[in-house]
């Protein structure tokens, strides 16, 4: 006879980062939260802030820490918290350790293939934020989301 494994799928909780910011209103917002949780990096991270119905902050998780231009993101690993965290939405973000947070053509094409991906499982994606140097890129700012 075969046996077939079960399995029970769990979130664990890692820690916590202090942050000001308990919800995400405005792009700014999202700068304040993830300009500290990034800082430092000095390759690239990809990240997804996991919120509830009205936007407040319930969870971060580091979808994937890449080379120094680049990161792995698939639509799996950036769900998966989402939904074990029961999150109605989730802000997109990560960082370029070059400084400059001007989007490459692959940003774009995973921002779009990520929002498409919520969609069909009904999570929004808020916005894809940027991390330069000196500021930010906002997807949703800039009418691209």
């Amino acid at each position: 006879m075969y046996r077939i494994p079960r399995y029970r799928v769990c979130l664990v909780r890692e820690g916590s980062h202090p942050s000001e910011v308990k919800s995400i209103n405005s792009p700014a917002d999202a700068f304040g939260l993830l300009r500290t949780y990034l800082d430092g990096a000095d390759r690239e991270n990809f990240v997804a802030v996991l919120v509830d119905t009205k936007n407040k902050v319930i969870g971060i998780n580091t979808v994937s820490v890449g080379a120094l231009d680049t990161t792995i993101v698939h639509p799996r690993e950036v769900f998966k918290p989402a939904v074990l965290c029961n999150a109605a939405g989730v802000l997109l973000a990560h960082n370029h350790p070059s400084g400059d947070a001007t989007p490459s053509e692959e940003d774009k094409a995973v921002t779009q293939k990520l929002r498409d991906a919520g969609t069909i499982l009904g999570i929004t994606v808020l916005d894809h934020i940027i991390i330069g140097e000196d500021g930010y890129f906002s997807f949703k700012a800039q009418g691209l989301i």
